[in-house]
């Protein structure tokens, strides 16, 4: 399983009320979520996140509320991956649940800046920029974590089963 995308780069602490403002809570609807995206910290996320592109950070993406609608707005939005240092614990285990691939490696999201091309091999952990040649070991996804992925998010996993 792989990603490759364009990159959309963000520092330290990027918190679930910057990913999907608390204003727009009253909706827990994926397209309608994504349309505000990212809005409170970069306001031409919407119009520029293709299909497939990716979100590299720095420190601690994802700390505030556990609310499950800021993986879902990303997911939705149409990012395929989300690279970070470091993720805060619950939006990681909601990123999964919801079947968002995210991969913690400090060295790939320092490296790796904004509109580079990426791709990210889930079996390997393997993620490579293709705009400067640089590879960097990310931790692969356990073979159960890629079946909730495959299955876009545990419920439906569990479903399938």
């Amino acid at each position: 399983m792989k990603a490759t995308g364009s990159v959309f780069k963000y520092g330290d602490n990027v918190d679930t009320d910057v990913i999907i403002p608390a204003r727009y809570l009253n909706s827990s609807d994926p397209a309608e979520l994504a349309t505000h995206c990212m809005e409170d910290i970069d306001k031409d996320f919407v119009k520029n996140v293709k299909k497939g592109d990716i979100i590299v950070a720095n420190k601690n993406f994802g700390c505030g509320s556990s609310r499950e609608h800021a993986p879902i707005a990303i997911k939705a939005a149409g990012v395929s991956c989300v690279i970070a240092e470091t993720f805060a614990r619950i939006f990681y285990r909601n990123a999964i649940n919801i079947g968002l691939p995210i991969v913690e490696c400090p060295e790939a999201a320092k490296a790796i800046n904004a509109g580079d091309e990426v791709e990210v091999d889930f079996d390997s952990g393997v993620i490579t920029d293709k705009t400067t040649g640089q590879s960097f070991k990310g931790q692969p996804f356990p073979e159960f974590m890629q079946k909730i992925i495959k299955a876009e998010g545990l419920v439906n996993y569990i479903n399938n089963k």
